[in-house]
């Protein structure tokens, strides 16, 4: 290897020193920020006062909550309205430059507006911060300058702790835009849990992609009807074969007098089993009792859970109604088709 080619390799070497060690640095500026944020959350006043005011008029707003600003603080604003909307909060961005142009009448007068600046006398604000005041809407600012024009024309002012930027020059968004972002999910999540935001909820507003499916009941998954491979605790193992053969589940589930599921039959069960009389050999006898089972509105990722947490893990399970009656089976090929598993 020629001496130019060590020196590159030891060049290279150093820059990545150099950038993880900047990426550590970045980190730690950030981490420090974030907990100057939680301990002025944690006050009774100040910050933590205002927080919990906001949350609560947000929950009375009978109209959406309208995010706006600019640069940073505006890519932020968007952020945050699209977690409110997906979490139960109806939501709008409003751009400020647009919003002199026309865009002011997307507010309504049962709006609350929410501004991110982190200096509070961003000029591009200023024909929407005269709405807001001359229709006497709500108005929360979210900035580091508590005497700013923004703070002192709001109604609730959520004051963004100083820390320093991990920008080693101080100047380049970096902790605050973070700060910000924390204070946005944590005002999403507040108004979350006191709506009672489920994860069926949740499923509604995300139908597509693998989030969607596994936001999915097992009942919109499950095979019904004359799909499912059921008999009887006294079908001889003859019969069990052709059941769990026409059905192809890999089980069969067995069913007491009232048609409640008392045991299962899988592959592995059965392959044992052939060395008896195939005649008169009953399925009770190689049964599984209290088969593990779901329910129809239990999500299809709570079917993966149950499936994999077996030691050997389960490729299908039976869907009970509320008398221990099945009304489903899913496999785990289905799960796999839509995307979850």
């Amino acid at each position: 290897m020629t001496e130019f080619n060590l020196l590159s390799q030891q060049h290279a070497a150093d820059r990545a020193t150099r950038s993880l060690r900047s990426a550590a640095a970045t980190l730690e500026a950030e981490r420090h920020g974030l907990e100057h944020l939680r301990d002025a959350l944690a006050a009774t006043d100040g910050l933590g006062s205002a927080f919990a005011a906001v949350v609560e008029r947000i929950l009375t707003c009978s109209g959406r909550v309208i995010l706006s600003g600019i640069g940073k603080s505006g890519h932020i604003a968007r952020k945050i309205q699209a977690t409110l909307a997906s979490t139960g909060t109806p939501s709008l961005f409003v751009h400020p430059a647009e919003a002199a142009h026309g865009d002011l009448g997307m507010i309504g007068d049962d709006d609350v507006l929410v501004i991110l600046s982190q200096s509070g006398e961003t000029s591009e604000l200023a024909a929407l911060l005269e709405y807001g005041v001359r229709h006497d809407l709500p108005i929360v600012g979210v900035t580091a300058m508590l005497e700013s024009t923004l703070a002192r024309a709001s109604s609730y002012v959520l004051t963004i702790p100083r820390a320093r930027e991990a920008c080693p020059m101080g100047l380049a968004p970096t902790t605050s835009t973070l700060m910000q972002l924390a204070l946005g999910d944590a005002l999403a999540i507040a108004l979350l849990e006191q709506r009672g935001f489920t994860a069926n909820d949740f499923s509604a507003f995300h139908p597509g992609g693998q989030l969607g499916a596994k936001l999915r009941p097992v009942q919109t998954l499950m095979h019904t009807g004359e799909a499912l491979p059921l008999g009887r605790g006294d079908m001889p193992l003859s019969a069990v074969i052709m059941e769990m053969t026409r059905k192809a589940f890999g089980c069969m589930g067995v069913l007491d007098d009232e048609d409640r599921l008392i045991g299962l039959i899988t592959d592995g069960d059965l392959r044992p089993a052939l060395m008896h009389d195939l005649s008169t050999t009953r399925a009770e006898t190689i049964m599984n009792r209290g088969p593990i089972t779901i329910t129809p509105d239990a999500l299809a990722q709570e079917a993966v859970r149950v499936m994999n947490a077996r030691t050997k893990p389960i490729t299908s399970l039976f869907v009970l109604d509320e008398n221990g009656r099945p009304i489903g089976i899913v496999h785990v090929h289905d799960l796999l088709r839509a995307g979850i598993a």
